[in-house]
């Protein structure tokens, strides 16, 4: 039974899944939108929604709690600059989680998750371009001038 276990383990060590979600929160503050799996964005979330938290103090305290998190200087700075302010008067939900079509290779849901406010909210039929597997390219007829310079040299060779 896994009564009061929370989180999810990724698949990962411990370290690595810790350096993955650092990794991941960089660049969700880098961006403002990212696009993972659904597990991933899920995990991801719960982090996100403190260092916004720790954000909005500004103080040195909190500063350097989001540092020993966020791997990057520039968007540390972004963080506390921008992005803690933009959320001043809201009391958590600053992620929205949009839940997009299955990753190609291996099937896994995919998702988008973005900082609520950051800018246009995606269409809600936002789907990732399809690529066409090997049956479904388009029926194409003959090239246009692939006959020609054969059909020329079989005139000529009749000559």
């Amino acid at each position: 039974m896994r009564h009061r276990k929370a989180g999810r383990k990724l698949g990962r060590t411990t370290a690595h899944r810790e350096m993955l979600l650092r990794n991941l929160l960089t660049s969700l503050f880098h961006y403002e939108k990212i696009v993972t799996t659904e597990a991933k964005a899920k995990e991801l979330r719960k982090l996100a929604e403190k260092v916004i938290t720790l954000a909005k103090r500004e103080d040195l305290h909190a500063r350097r709690q989001a540092a020993e998190v966020v791997a990057d200087e520039k968007v540390l700075r972004k963080l506390f600059e921008s992005i803690g302010g933009r959320y001043r008067d809201r009391n958590g939900g600053y992620t929205r989680i949009t839940k997009l079509d299955y990753r190609m290779g291996d099937g896994a849901p995919l998702a988008a998750i973005e900082l609520v406010g950051s800018g246009a909210a995606p269409e809600p039929s936002a789907k990732p371009a399809r690529r066409r597997g090997r049956r479904e390219h388009k029926e194409e007829g003959p090239r246009q001038g692939a006959a020609e310079p054969l059909a020329a040299q079989a005139r000529d060779a009749e000559k």
